[in-house]
């Protein structure tokens, strides 16, 4: 079963210092954080604050490239969470058939923003990241979402200000 989200904000881990993208449900009852890259993190921060480049930056020209080619993104679906890896689908639209492109959830959110496509997230996945382990040095560190999802629940949008490089 897939769940409708949107992009909540984004934040940078305290203990790794990696940006992440917080997604929320419709209703803001469930909160997914997925850990990304800082250039991702820096793309996907433009496209929240609806920021001009001079020139464009890769995800608004796969943007320009699929609109030449007249490809609608349908959605893209976070669809899986393996060895605290997530995985995301870009569902395209081309000449009336259906065409699912495996994708990084970054991108694919990245691109969802730009071409205003919904961002779903299958609820087994959101399950899955209930424990979500990463290493800080040579320490393993085990986050219980649950305790995410507290903290995160009482954040407003203006408290996670602007992303900045």
């Amino acid at each position: 079963m897939l769940k409708e989200m949107k992009v909540a904000g984004i934040t940078v881990d305290p203990f790794t210092n990696t940006p992440i993208v917080i997604l929320k449900d419709l209703e803001e009852k469930e909160v997914l954080p997925i850990w990304i890259g800082l250039l991702e993190a820096s793309s996907i921060a433009t496209a929240l604050e609806n920021v001009q480049t001079p020139r464009p930056m890769t995800h608004d020209l796969l943007k320009n490239v699929l609109d030449h080619l007249d490809v609608k993104v349908v959605k893209i679906e976070v669809n899986d969470l393996k060895d605290n890896t997530y995985y995301a689908m870009i569902h395209l639209e081309v000449e009336k058939k259906r065409l699912i492109i495996d994708a990084r959830p970054s991108d694919a959110i990245a691109l969802a923003l730009r071409v205003g496509a919904s961002i779903f997230v299958d609820e087994n996945v959101i399950k899955k990241s209930a424990k979500v382990e990463f290493s800080k040095k040579e320490d393993k560190v085990v986050v219980d979402t649950s305790e995410w999802e507290e903290i995160l629940e009482s954040l407003s949008p203006d408290d996670f200000g602007k992303y900045k490089m």
